[in-house]
């Protein structure tokens, strides 16, 4: 692949290290109280246009399919709700007594509370003929829940009550997800005729939501992120993939799962997979005015990379055994 052509392919994270990079050459820019003024155009604006944007790309009628999966669609949501935050809490618990940054391991836990990402998971799930239905309610679920295990797991800024937080959530992303769900309803057949970007513009509308968090942190004088720390971090994020991967393959290729093959797929990418445009915003809501929220993001926005580049070094291997299973069952299916 050339150069331009991976450039294309990876633009979005080459878009994360420039923003970052820009917020550190110039964080006055992007601060509270800014040219920007991103307690405006970040905090409403921004957020409500990328659940706009869910909405208007969500395709209702999938959903409606993949609510007829009730199997699959309960151990997806099981294990990316409830037993990966509560497994990486108990990790977190024995990573407390090292020296790690303290942020650092926060954000660990919110990377645990996301729902799955719609993009890479389908994408990836596509590539090898896995079953996409539990992918396409990821988005819903995650509005739902995400919030709330955040609090659960790692409270509120003190100077935002839930109520507040509530209220806002209510506005800048249930109201515009509904708007663009009703709007959808309209504009179906010139949507899926025409075929608008809604990736390209929930991506670049993030990266402006990245760039103004990280000239917070830059313009505090008393935020250090350590390097070791942050060594550490990508090692353990690596680690997590690796073996939550590892265990729903064991768990979903058991003959007494009743899964198939592209069920096991499915499953594998889609409650393993963390969603960077779902959790970005949400972090932002929730712990607004935090001087740590750009450290708590740290380890999503590490995540993401990592997710579709394991998935990628993974991709072949996958196709071969799937194909594998696909000539066993037609096999079986010939001689009954």
């Amino acid at each position: 692949m050339g150069l331009i052509a991976r450039v294309r392919k990876e633009w979005f994270i080459i878009g994360i290290v420039l923003v970052i990079t820009c917020a550190k050459l110039a964080p006055s820019v992007g601060v509270k109280g800014g040219p920007l003024r991103p307690e405006i155009t970040i905090t409403y604006v921004a957020v409500s246009v990328i659940f706009f944007n869910s909405g208007l790309s969500l395709k209702t009628e999938e959903l409606a399919s993949a609510l007829m999966h009730v199997k699959l669609h309960f151990f997806v949501q099981t294990f990316t709700l409830v037993f990966f935050p509560i497994a990486i809490w108990l990790l977190l618990k024995v990573l407390a007594l090292t020296a790690i940054n303290e942020w650092l391991l926060r954000g660990l836990q919110t990377v645990a509370c996301m729902p799955p990402p719609v993009s890479s998971a389908v994408i990836l799930t596509k590539s090898v003929g896995g079953n996409e239905s539990p992918i396409s309610l990821s988005c819903p679920q995650g509005i739902v829940f995400t919030p709330l295990l955040l609090l659960v797991f790692l409270g509120s800024s003190s100077s935002v009550p839930f109520s507040s937080i509530f209220s806002q959530l209510f506005m800048t992303v249930v109201v515009p997800l509904i708007v663009g769900q009703v709007c959808r309803r309209f504009l179906r057949e010139c949507l899926d005729r025409r075929k608008p970007p809604f990736g390209t513009v929930s991506s670049v509308v993030l990266l402006m939501i990245i760039y103004t968090t990280f000239c917070d942190t830059f313009s505090n004088p008393n935020i250090e992120l350590d390097h070791l720390s942050l060594l550490i971090v990508i090692f353990i994020i690596f680690s997590i993939q690796l073996s939550f991967m590892a265990l729903i393959f064991f768990l979903s290729t058991r003959k007494s799962s009743g899964f198939t093959a592209a069920d096991s797929v499915a499953i594998m990418f889609c409650a393993t997979h963390k969603s960077l445009t779902l959790g970005i915003p949400m972090l932002k809501i929730v712990f607004e005015g935090y001087e740590h929220l750009s450290l708590i993001s740290v380890p999503l926005l590490i995540y993401h990379p990592a997710q579709i580049l394991l998935g990628s070094i993974l991709l072949p291997s996958i196709k071969t055994w799937m194909s594998g299973r696909q000539k066993v069952a037609l096999y079986i299916t010939l001689q009954v």
